[in-house]
């Protein structure tokens, strides 16, 4: 979209839909394999917070969540109330580059078929658990007809916050670190561009759609990055946030900007999860927050959902990636 006097550049809004047994079983926390899940109250709270500010996202859906009964009603009301649903894998596994072709094509059937099950959706585009990526996963979603990948993740801390998940997780087995060993990326993610890029496969191009970050020193602007910023200073995340907003103006960066559940849950709410970052806010500090933060995005940008934004960054002359690159 070009930018004019009266005309907004564009960015996207979704939400990762990391349920409580993710968040358990990443932190070893007995009970997990029951799948408890807080999806009856994250996608109320969200799904009227978008609905307040006149706003459609896009809602990355875990197969294995829609294969349950107990989370249809919920996820059901994500299309119903005209919001995008997209693939989040089967099991959020964050190790998908580790898969085989056999084994990723069984994941993505597994994934579409639950989704579509509970959504009535298809989906066409997806975002890798823990931003796992390989250039197999990206031959598969051209093979079955994704028009978008969204699992890049530009930032140079990833091995910090790998070693800092290694530190806080003694138990981890060896087969638990090595399946690990990539979690969150590397230092040379850093390098990668901000900007939506085309990806060439022999049966399709896919358009991918970084998370994006601070354009220049690539740290995390995504919200539960802010809320945790928040936890220590909520005047400093919200100066945070408008200043990253000017930068990605001057460099003409339209942003896809990532949520997660537990930003519209709060320490009240989840008593298993009160020590993950974040979540010493109450859900009435969070609500305060997400208010502000998406209001100041959408004045500055005109706010889509991830396949507007991937369709309109297919439009424009843009280099193309082979999917070695990824």
């Amino acid at each position: 979209m070009k930018m004019g006097t009266n005309i907004k550049p564009i960015s996207s809004l979704s939400l990762d839909m990391d349920n409580q047994w993710a968040y358990m079983r990443s932190s070893k926390i007995p009970g997990w394999e029951t799948y408890p899940s807080y999806l009856d109250i994250a996608v109320p709270r969200s799904l009227s917070l978008f609905d307040r500010l006149g706003l459609k996202i896009t809602y990355f859906v875990i197969g294995r969540d829609a294969s349950h009964h107990k989370n249809r009603e919920a996820l059901a009301a994500i299309p119903a109330a005209g919001h995008e649903v997209a693939n989040h894998s089967f099991d959020h596994e964050p190790w998908l580059h580790l898969y085989t072709r056999d084994e990723l094509i069984e994941e993505f059937e597994r994934s579409e078929e639950a989704i579509e099950a509970a959504t009535g959706v298809r989906t066409r585009g997806f975002r890798g658990p823990g931003f796992s990526l390989s250039p197999a996963v990206i031959e598969v979603l051209a093979e079955r007809g994704y028009d978008y990948d969204a699992s890049t993740f530009p930032t140079f801390i990833g091995p910090l916050a790998r070693a800092f998940y290694f530190f806080k997780s003694e138990e981890m087995t060896k087969e638990e670190r090595e399946q690990r060993k990539k979690l969150f990326g590397k230092i040379s993610d850093g390098f990668r561009p901000l900007k939506p890029y085309l990806i060439e496969t022999e049966v399709r191009r896919l358009v991918e759609v970084p998370v994006t970050t601070l354009p220049g020193l690539k740290t995390p602007i995504h919200v539960s990055y802010l809320m945790y910023l928040a936890s220590f200073s909520p005047s400093a995340a919200r100066a945070y946030w408008r200043t990253a907003l000017r930068m990605c103006r001057l460099a003409g960066v339209e942003p896809s900007i990532l949520l997660h559940p537990l930003d519209f849950l709060g320490a009240e709410d989840v008593e298993e999860l009160r020590f993950f970052p974040g979540m010493a806010l109450s859900w009435p500090e969070k609500n305060d927050l997400l208010q502000d933060i998406i209001e100041r995005l959408s004045r500055s940008f005109s706010v889509v959902p991830m396949s507007e934004h991937a369709e309109n960054a297919k439009g424009r002359d843009l280099a193309i990636r082979a999917a070695a690159d990824i």
